[in-house]
């Protein structure tokens, strides 16, 4: 090219600069004289300030333990905790049956079918019969599902034929007027029991009582605990994790279906070095030590959760509709579009320019807001180096999503305005709505058809992609919480990217969700730009 040519080139590409920097720059400055871009922009900043100081007061406080299998209390108010009564085989539903209170041993009874229906004798008895007693233990009580009659809440019995016209629930008794009884459950007496018909009894004894010093509570709480310390998988060949606390055992339960009764299965990667999943038969390691796991889950649940929920489903889906949707829709009803369009400029740059002056508002917004909230939840989050560099990835990744959604609901939302200068607003709320709702449902079915078709959809899976990279490990605390009733948020706000070509790569993922964003955009803008084409200009 001659030296003709080059200035004449410099010239063209001077002239489109100056073009699309004032009308960059005019767009910026219009949307920093409107109130409601300070609104939309402080509410942002206010929700982000809030969720941080959630997050501040959480993660100081000590995690408290928690019986995730329910075996530290005292169901039946007996002062023996359910895991003491499992071990010594006595019911927790009995307050009369507890370690040491002796068993019960059955010495007879009447069945349905037997001749004889009546039986004397002092017995521990359980059935249905009519009672003439000489001596009812009126302290041989327990609560409603014992199945043991509360001698204080006996009523007088119905007129008509018991179990015809009228009969009692387990547990109860009612009296005739001549003082005997009808009963239903669970006593001990000493007297004469007639059994109707179709009817049951039996009676036996019960063993001699023994002392057992009732055990604390606080043993059946994070009893049963996971041996692997979470940090090499190869140590995995060598460990063997076990039923601590014996509630697996008494039922040699083998729910993996690897011939090895109470047991865990850890299924590892190709490469050796990322757990994928996690078969555990049942009541193993159930109650494990949560503070050991509950200080990483909190925090990176609190990162996705925030960046899913309150970046890209909030601010991502809000700032386009007060930002976005009048860029070229004002221009028009204010008369002051025919000035900015006086200079030779096709209409698909101006929506363009105009886009991009929004996107530069924007996206400086949105990446500050990150930067910050990188920057407190690295120096406060757990962990023992002083800053978490592997926080800054994912919460840059987060930044990325939402600038993307900010051009895809951006482009969107000003072609709709375009289309509908009345209804416009109307379409856009209503649109904000669907993709929330689509949000929510790739959070819980990622794979599911229907919320491809929304923007959120491919932003949240960008997301997912993006914490699998920097935090590769995210999916086998997934895998732990889920095997071992962890109770975490995480498997709710995350779970590995679908769209990943059948390669099971999140940077294949991370490509296809940037992908179709960006073909989002520019598709908006070619139908806007044919909404904008042939309109003419007042």
């Amino acid at each position: 090219m001659d030296a003709k040519g080059r200035a004449l080139s410099e010239t063209v590409w001077t002239r489109l600069d100056r073009k699309a920097g004032a009308i960059t720059e005019l767009t910026i400055r219009q949307l920093r004289h409107r109130i409601s871009t300070w609104v939309v922009l402080i509410v942002g900043v206010l929700v982000m300030a809030l969720l941080l100081a959630f997050y501040v007061d959480a993660i100081r406080d000590d995690f408290e333990p928690v019986d995730n299998d329910g075996d530290s209390v005292d169901w039946d108010n007996d002062g023996y905790p359910q895991g003491q009564e499992n071990k010594y085989g006595t019911s927790d539903w009995d307050g009369q049956e507890y370690p040491g209170s002796g068993y019960y041993v059955m010495t007879g009874e009447i069945v349905w079918n037997d001749d004889s229906r009546f039986h004397s004798g002092n017995h521990t008895w359980e059935g249905q019969g009519y009672l003439d007693s000489e001596w009812v233990d009126l302290d041989y009580t327990g609560s409603r599902w014992s199945g043991l009659i509360d001698w204080g809440e006996v009523n007088p019995c119905p007129e008509g034929d018991v179990l015809d016209d009228w009969w009692l629930d387990w547990g109860e008794a009612c009296t005739y007027d001549d003082g005997s009884y009808f009963v239903s459950g669970k006593f001990r007496a000493s007297g004469s029991v007639s059994v109707p018909e179709s009817g049951y009894m039996q009676w036996g004894h019960m063993t001699l009582a023994s002392y057992v010093e009732p055990e604390p509570a606080s043993m059946y709480i994070d009893e049963d605990g996971i041996l692997w310390d979470g940090k090499d998988v190869s140590d995995l060949e060598t460990i063997e994790e076990v039923d601590d606390d014996g509630d697996c055992l008494a039922n040699m339960n083998d729910n993996n279906r690897n011939g090895i009764p109470c047991d865990v299965i850890w299924i590892l990667d190709a490469d050796g070095d990322e757990i994928i999943e996690i078969r555990a038969d049942y009541n193993v390691n159930e109650d494990p030590e949560e503070s050991k796991y509950l200080g990483e889950l909190s925090h990176r649940t609190f990162i996705i959760g925030t960046g899913k929920m309150a970046f890209v489903m909030m601010l991502g889906i809000f700032i386009p509709l007060f930002l976005a949707l009048g860029l070229v829709r004002d221009e028009t009803e204010n008369g002051t579009l025919h000035y900015l369009l006086s200079k030779p400029i096709h209409r698909a740059e101006f929506i363009i320019y105009r886009l991009l002056g929004y996107l530069l508002l924007a996206g400086t917004y949105i990446l500050v807001l990150v930067l910050l909230m990188a920057l407190v939840t690295s120096l406060i989050g757990p962990g023992d180096s002083l800053i978490r560099l592997s926080d800054f990835p994912v919460w840059l990744g987060i930044g990325l999503a939402t600038v993307l959604v900010l051009a895809a609901y951006g482009a969107l939302y000003n072609t709709l305005g375009l289309i509908a200068p009345k209804y416009g607003v109307y379409f856009c709320i209503i649109l904000g709505i669907w993709e929330f709702i689509m949000g929510m449902f790739t959070m819980t079915l990622p794979s599911a058809s229907v919320p491809m078709l929304s923007i959120s959809h491919w932003a949240l899976q960008l997301i997912d992609a993006i914490v699998l990279i920097a935090w590769p490990d995210t999916l086998q605390y997934t895998q732990i919480t889920s095997a071992f009733g962890i109770d975490s948020g995480l498997s709710f706000f995350w779970q590995p990217p679908v769209h990943t070509l059948g390669t099971q790569s999140p940077v294949v993922a991370l490509l296809v969700s940037i992908t179709v964003l960006l073909l989002i955009t520019v598709a908006m803008v070619g139908i806007g730009q044919a909404s904008f084409k042939n309109r003419e200009i007042m």
